[in-house]
């Protein structure tokens, strides 16, 4: 898309973002309503995550289908009540009323992996917050963007409310998604690595998801049927492409026997060494870099490319992969790729000794790939839970339950839905949180006068005060 005609969907959208900007709450809401209805309708969406999934090659449609409309109705939940025009909170005791605005128009640069429920996840909530939005698709996942905006914006038009609040680029490219990005208020993106770096280097504020590579903890309490149970399922979910998916399990030597086991009975199948060699070599056939032809395809396909005999291909959901022993120090972690994200249902399975080596494994995973994301345990000791919650530089931990269904919201946890997850300074994003509507609001503080309230230097300095100042010593 040329520049001319990215600024002319810039225009069409800050016109019609002006016209809801004052739209009082109840008409809002009717808009987000409005438009979620013919992307949750089962018709839509089941033809959504079809054309999705034969676009872009990646993932399962009906995994899509659910994750479709599970993120719809978990935004919904999410919105539903909630106050986004006006006087939003008041702080009598501080003299202080807070008022929510909208940021402006904001761009979404969105992946190729769900591409549907990412647009959902994001155009709902800006629609929430008054906001506009302009979508840039991946290349490999255009036409599935399109035919979700447009049916966003056929809901928008049966409520009344302006169609090109949601607007979608038809031209994919780098100078395309550069010109969106300097020209709105706000970007989202959550895209590649490359996506990330355009949008802070914009010169527009910014928020971006981080890279995944979830480790997870199976400790020796745990319920080792209910975890491996868990761990295939979110590993296995469209094929591994989350960037929740768990990627790297680490088994305590106590339970790894019963673990494998159940690992096998619930889907799993385990390579030997020669055959972990040959999934890496597809996988990585450079040797660093993933192979974008392999990921996000079956575990029965991935199988068969590398000649492993499986009886039954249907029953297989997930290739677990060897991983090294992991006893006392932990070093040398960092140089294999499968320790790496593998957008595939494929997962490496290591063994430790003791709980402070897991520990450290996880330290040194996270620091190959997935720093400041996720991570995982299985376990009925609280205290492992409080010292990997303390020690890992994640911005999620999940307890018996899956990252890959679990980090971005879930009807069985506390985390708020997102299509947004952010890793913090340590995944090198600008929030260290799930990105919701609040993100999507600018504040502003109405400040009244106070009865006056000096502290007293006493409290503050305490002895310090009664010490030789220091400008006596020069």
């Amino acid at each position: 898309m040329p520049a001319s005609e990215t600024q002319a969907a810039i225009a069409r959208a800050r016109r019609a973002q002006a016209e809801v900007e004052f739209w009082p709450q109840e008409r809002v809401d009717e808009l987000v309503t409005a438009a979620a209805w013919p992307v949750y309708e089962e018709g839509s969406a089941r033809f959504l995550s079809l054309l999705a999934q034969r676009e872009t090659g990646l993932g399962d449609a009906d995994h899509m289908f659910t994750l479709h409309r599970r993120r719809v109705l978990g935004a919904l939940r999410d919105l539903h009540g909630v106050t986004t025009t006006g006087v939003i909170e008041e702080l009598p005791h501080q003299g202080l009323v807070k008022i929510a605005k909208p940021v402006g128009v904001i761009a979404v640069a969105s992946p190729a992996t769900a591409p549907c429920s990412t647009v959902i996840g994001n155009a709902l909530p800006m629609l929430k917050t008054r906001n506009a939005v302009v979508f840039s698709p991946n290349p490999r996942a255009q036409q599935a963007t399109v035919a979700t905006v447009d049916l966003l914006r056929g809901g928008l038009a049966r409520a009344g409310a302006p169609e090109d609040l949601i607007q979608c680029v038809t031209v994919t490219g780098r100078e395309t998604v550069e010109d969106l990005m300097a020209a709105a208020d706000l970007v989202v993106a959550a895209g590649g690595s490359g996506t990330v770096a355009r949008s802070y280097r914009s010169g527009t504020p910014a928020i971006t998801a981080g890279a995944g590579n979830p480790p997870v903890i199976v400790d020796d309490s745990a319920d080792v049927s209910a975890a491996a149970e868990l761990i295939v399922h979110g590993a296995s979910f469209n094929h591994g492409t989350s960037c929740s998916s768990e990627s790297n399990v680490l088994a305590d030597a106590v339970i790894a026997g019963a673990f494998k086991k159940e690992l096998r009975c619930h889907g799993a199948y385990l390579c030997d060494g020669e055959e972990t060699a040959r999934l890496r070599a597809l996988l990585w056939p450079t040797g660093n870099t993933l192979s974008r032809a392999a990921i996000g395809r079956s575990a029965a396909d991935i199988a068969a490319d590398i000649g492993i005999p499986i009886g039954r291909p249907a029953e297989i959901a997930v290739l677990v992969a060897a991983g090294p022993a992991v006893r006392g120090t932990v070093t040398g972690l960092t140089g294999d790729p499968l320790l790496g994200e593998k957008l595939s249902p494929v997962l490496t399975l290591l063994e430790y000794d003791g709980f402070d080596t897991a520990l450290s494994a996880v330290d040194e995973l996270l620091a190959h790939a997935g720093r400041g994301h996720s991570c995982g345990i299985h376990t009925t000791r609280a205290e492992h839970v409080e010292s990997l919650a303390g020690r890992a530089r994640v911005c999620r931990v999940m307890v018996n339950q899956s990252t890959a269904t679990g980090n971005s919201g879930s009807f069985n946890n506390g985390m708020p839905f997102t299509s947004t997850i952010a890793s913090g300074s340590w995944g090198g994003c600008s929030r260290s949180e799930n990105i919701t509507w609040r993100h999507f609001l600018n504040y502003t503080y109405v400040s009244r006068p106070l009865p006056l309230n000096e502290p007293d230097e006493e409290t503050l300095f305490g002895a310090y005060r009664r010490q030789l100042p220091l400008s006596a010593s020069y």
